[in-house]
């Protein structure tokens, strides 16, 4: 096929020519695909397909004013759970991303109240389209801010307060913390200790609520619980007082992984076998879990599916559409081991 002077390959003029529609058409097919009946849209991507047509995106962004970029603040260096979750989703959001024909910018900001003034750098220069918000806590100031200036975002975790006009997707913790009580209870547990953060946290709340919410459910005291900053010591430390302070207790929920390994290691100084003697749940199922000694029970969250309704959302708030609900609540799930 003969092509422009100076191009490698076939224009959107050539495509449209083949497949016998406008160029209106075939821009549609690639940027807005709802627009165009299905027996056109498989016509359109079979020529593309065929002639391997690649579109010219810097081209594109300058007749649109769109950078086809999705802004995400790397968060700081944290505990090693919270690492491996933080990488992985950024995993599950790159390729979301790419599949919605999207590449992911990631960036930095030194210190949390840095944050806000990349934003706006990045909204003056128009860097990106729009952003994705992880680490979402109560007063979180982010989603207000970008919300009065009109910047597309989505965030993972549940913005509080929330209004009708955020987007969000998260996990439904407090049902998989829910689930976790239920196993141990139907495996004859009755005094299920809880691990994790304060309930100033989003995570820590949502996952506090969940086993409170169980072991009313079934019957059961609320009064044995610590709370810990989510590093391997100070989570060793409050499981070594909350054993001691509550020897009856056969089984502890953690609010992480790493508030479960703490459990282990307090389980070992008061001579306790994991398992046998002291049931452990944790959560996020990280490599660690299958790797431990007894292999750990945790709770798996659905990090391509987060990813892949997250970018689902922000791509129609692109497009100047309205998602309802505006929120998506996804599944947890128990991954079972030795543990417990």
């Amino acid at each position: 096929m003969t092509t422009e002077r100076g191009r490698s390959g076939p224009t959107i003029t050539e495509v449209a020519q083949a497949a016998k529609v406008s160029r209106q058409t075939v821009s549609n097919a690639l940027n807005f695909p709802d627009r165009v009946r299905p027996d056109t849209l498989a016509r359109v991507l079979e020529v593309i397909e065929e002639l391997g047509y690649v579109p010219n995106r810097v081209a594109r962004s300058l007749r649109t004013h769109a950078t086809r970029q999705i802004g995400y603040r790397l968060g700081p260096e944290c505990a090693d759970g919270v690492s491996f979750l933080q990488d992985s989703f950024l995993h599950a959001l790159t390729r979301a991303a790419e599949e919605e024909g999207y590449l992911l910018l990631v960036f930095g900001s030194g210190r949390s109240a840095d944050e806000l003034t990349r934003y706006a750098d990045m909204l003056r220069t128009g860097s990106v389209d729009g952003f994705v918000l992880s680490g979402i806590d109560p007063g979180d100031q982010r989603p207000a801010w970008l919300a009065q200036r009109h910047a597309p975002f989505v965030c993972f975790g549940r913005p509080r307060p929330a209004t009708p006009d955020y987007l969000w997707v998260d996990v439904d913790s407090a049902a998989g913390v829910e689930a976790a009580v239920d196993h141990l209870v139907a495996a004859g547990h009755r005094d299920i200790g809880f691990l994790g953060w304060s309930s100033a946290s989003g995570p820590g709340h949502q996952r506090l609520s969940g086993w409170g919410r169980a072991m009313r459910k079934h019957g059961l005291g609320t009064e044995h619980r610590r709370y810990a900053r989510d590093t391997l010591t100070d989570s060793t430390t409050a499981a070594l007082d909350l054993l001691r302070q509550s020897p009856s207790l056969t089984a502890v929920v953690a609010a992480s992984d790493t508030f479960a390994l703490g459990c282990y290691a307090a389980a070992r100084l008061e001579g306790r076998e994991i398992g046998r003697d002291l049931a452990v749940i944790g959560f996020d199922d990280s490599p660690t879990a299958s790797m431990v000694t007894p292999a750990l029970t945790s709770i798996r969250q659905p990090l391509d599916e987060i990813g892949r309704t997250i970018m689902r959302l922000l791509v129609a708030r692109l497009r100047g559409q309205t998602p309802r609900p505006a929120g998506v609540l996804l599944p947890p799930s128990l991954v079972v081991r030795e543990s417990a």
